[in-house]
């Protein structure tokens, strides 16, 4: 392309300082060095791992930075070294890496990566480099991705190559929240059919995580949210009992454990809140439950009595969905085009980069699933 070798100045939505509206720009991307890859940002979904950063975690260090984390693109060039990707090819960025030579990418037991932001950088939720310059400032890539960007400059360790014919606007809400919810039922949780689940939250992640019981064969899903306008959504992607713990005036685990003969077989918490994880705890059944922490936080502790993990429930994370995300998502795009799994029932509102703090307080009031940002032409 023409392009190639240059630094590219586009559009992008930079968040100078914590809880402020996000500014549209005109940014520098600088081409791509070895092992790097520099991107088109076709669409990209808003996640509400965006609005924790903004809002939430507001770590000082952390900005400015250019947001997103969950879209899909065209590559436009590559660095010395790339040999795995070439111009015009279709790809999803990955917030975790998967260079498939460390100790982690080696073991069939995680998903994690030596390699990248994720591997120590969790409060500023960046590398320090950056490929972006604004007004003459270094602007930090999100987790190493940053997709409210018309361009984005990856190193192919996070980067997946997918089908050229899948939709970008669709799939790119692969790069987080379906997958994370998704695989943390399938690959994490490891749903058993004719089992029984619980998933607390029904945003885009719960609502995946309630398609991937399903999808394991799970028998009963109770969807727990105190949203009512939720209910109907979660039947499409399979609960079979919609839960609001407002209209109970005991504790949930409590109601959950009636309703089941003592708890369920799985639950889910995508929420990010420490309260709603020990209530998603407690309601696992004693001897076998096991609880899933999805939703993403690091804000306070959590806590439980240590007598309910002595019965024998089991308490876990999930980053990702336990996806290796190379080979895992490029297999999730291939599921969606076989019409295996959903995607375009979480996509509630389109609308345009210029319109992402219009799309952030949809989110923020609880006014959508999902948001797909157009953010450059094909």
């Amino acid at each position: 392309m023409a392009t190639a070798g240059k630094v590219i100045k586009c559009k992008a939505a930079v968040a100078w300082e914590p809880n402020k509206p996000l500014v549209i720009e005109d940014i520098e991307v600088a081409p791509p060095q070895a092992n790097e890859v520099r991107i088109k940002i076709v669409a990209t979904g808003v996640c509400h791992t965006d609005l924790y950063h903004l809002f939430e975690g507001m770590h000082k260090d952390g900005f400015p930075a250019v947001l997103g984390h969950e879209g899909a693109g065209i590559v436009e060039s590559v660095g010395p070294g790339v040999s795995e990707f070439q111009p015009g090819d279709r790809v999803i960025p990955l917030f975790i890496s998967q260079c498939r030579e460390c100790r982690f990418c080696k073991s069939p037991k995680t998903n994690q990566c030596e390699k990248g932001w994720a591997a120590d950088h969790y409060d500023v939720m960046a590398l320090a480099d950056s490929r972006f310059t604004c007004k003459g400032k270094k602007v930090l890539q999100f987790m190493g991705t940053s997709t409210f960007s018309e361009y984005t400059v990856m190193n192919q360790i996070a980067v997946a190559k997918i089908d050229p014919a899948a939709p970008l606007d669709k799939v790119c809400l692969l790069g987080c929240g379906v997958c994370t919810g998704f695989g943390a039922a399938v690959n994490t949780a490891k749903v058993e059919p004719g089992s029984t689940c619980a998933v607390f939250g029904l945003g885009a992640v719960g609502l995946a995580a309630v398609m991937g019981c399903k999808f394991a064969g799970a028998k009963r899903i109770f969807a727990v949210d105190t949203n009512p306008e939720k209910a109907e959504k979660a039947r499409v992607f399979g609960a079979t009992d919609f839960v609001n713990p407002k209209d109970y005036n005991k504790p949930i685990s409590k109601v959950l454990a009636e309703m089941t003969n003592g708890g369920v077989d799985y639950s889910l918490e995508c929420v990010g809140n420490v309260d709603v994880m020990r209530s998603a705890l407690e309601s696992c059944m004693k001897g076998w439950g096991v609880s899933v922490v999805v939703g993403w936080t690091d804000k306070h502790d959590f806590s439980a009595r240590p007598i309910q993990l002595i019965a024998g429930r089991t308490w876990k994370g999930t980053l990702f969905g336990g996806f290796k995300s190379k080979d895992g998502v490029p297999q999730m795009v291939k599921a969606y085009m076989e019409r295996k799994v959903k995607l375009d029932e979480f996509i509630t509102h389109n609308m345009t980069l210029t319109q992402v703090n219009e799309a952030i307080e949809l989110m923020k009031r609880g006014g959508c699933i999902r948001t797909v940002l157009s953010v450059s032409r094909q």
